[in-house]
């Protein structure tokens, strides 16, 4: 489907990806918007997380514009949005439908079309902002790895003007995953075990909101041991090197059971199996790095896949930040920043594991 011809045109700078396996490059682009729903955003930083990574290394499609972890400044809104002006301060999310049952009841992260609205690369009516330019775009509703971008209401959310953009960012998709898989998806009671099965941005965040509910014990579990310190020094009160150690009979020491819930992260199948051995009866593991369903064991065990933590990003976002703003929620200390020139090396020291979560500065 081809671009409204009334729609404005803006000249933007993208970072395009045109092969897996290659690096980026940041090229010169048009973009046709916003039309009546959309909102367009100056992106002031843009996260990068382990999904964008994993569409660098593989992808082979059209060229694309990924990043959905954008936070900017309105720039411009189509006639029939009322919820935001141009200067409003906004980070943005997942997108979803806003039209199906599952959105009309607050569950977004259940939309019906939620794949298409996040990975079709297109808006749902099947066109493409960046059509004139041959490159694809809309990746989960934004494709921040640019100067400007187009999200929608359903993907947008309001926050102070007093806080810093660039650290904001992340809140849109890793640590939304993390804490929101503890707090909304599990809602683990105080005093009930917990083990993260990797910790990096998401299971870092998991950590941090699993103290917060009062979990204990609190196992991370990583084969980084710098990462494993900071598990501790955010909440956990026991660290596993899986590359050292013996995951199960490491756990069942430290609990003398199992644990009632496990966060597995890494997506590695030798650690599946080790939750699956280290869960309590009536006990839950819940799939992240692969959420691709849900299931039940003998014992009551469940195994449950998760989508953004089943967060609602109008009502959780503003959560997180709240919880950071009292220093309950320290994510500041796993971010580290970026020139947006520098995009290739901030991929490269999130995929060796020396940077935690990279964000990119793009415009000031």
């Amino acid at each position: 489907m081809t671009e409204h011809s009334d729609v404005p045109i803006h000249q933007i700078r993208a970072a395009v990806l045109r092969q897996g396996g290659a690096p980026l490059q940041i090229e010169a682009l048009e973009l046709a918007g916003p039309r009546d729903d959309e909102v367009l955003v100056r992106v002031v930083a843009s996260g990068i997380c382990h999904t964008d990574i994993g569409f660098c290394d593989d992808w082979d499609g059209p060229p694309v514009v990924l990043g959905h972890e954008g936070a900017g400044v309105v720039a411009l809104v189509g006639q029939g949005v009322e919820e935001v002006e141009p200067g409003d301060h906004v980070v943005l999310s997942y997108q979803s439908c806003g039209e199906c049952s599952a959105c009309r009841s607050g569950h977004p992260t259940a939309c019906t079309s939620f794949y298409e609205a996040n990975f079709g690369l297109a808006r749902l009516d099947g066109s493409n902002a960046l059509q004139r330019s041959g490159v694809r775009g809309h990746f989960f509703g934004q494709s921040s790895f640019a100067t400007y971008l187009l999200a929608t209401r359903r993907n947008l959310v309001q926050v102070p003007k007093d806080l810093p953009l660039d650290l904001l960012a992340p809140l849109g998709c890793g640590f939304q995953t993390g804490a929101g898989t503890v707090l909304n998806s599990l809602a683990v009671p105080k005093g009930s075990s917990l083990a993260v099965f990797g910790t990096g941005a998401v299971g870092l965040a998991a950590v941090m909101a699993a103290r917060l509910a009062g979990a204990h014990p609190l196992i991370g579990v990583d084969l980084n041991p710098l990462r494993l310190e900071l598990a501790l020094e955010l909440g956990a009160t026991h660290a596993i090197d899986s590359q050292r150690e013996d995951v199960v009979s490491r756990i069942k020491e430290i609990t003398g059971s199992g644990v009632d819930y496990v966060l597995e992260i890494t997506g590695a199948s030798q650690l599946y199996q080790a939750a699956l051995e280290v869960l309590n009866p009536q006990g839950t593991v819940a799939l992240i790095a692969n959420p691709g369903g849900s299931a039940s064991l003998p014992g009551g065990r469940k195994i449950r896949g998760i989508i953004q933590g089943d967060s609602v990003p109008q009502d959780f976002i503003p959560k997180m930040i709240a919880l950071y703003q009292t220093g309950q929620f320290p994510f500041d200390r796993l971010v580290k920043f970026y020139d947006f020139a520098e995009i290739n090396q901030a991929i490269a020291d999130a995929r060796r594991g020396d940077t935690i979560k990279p964000v990119l500065r793009i415009s000031p």
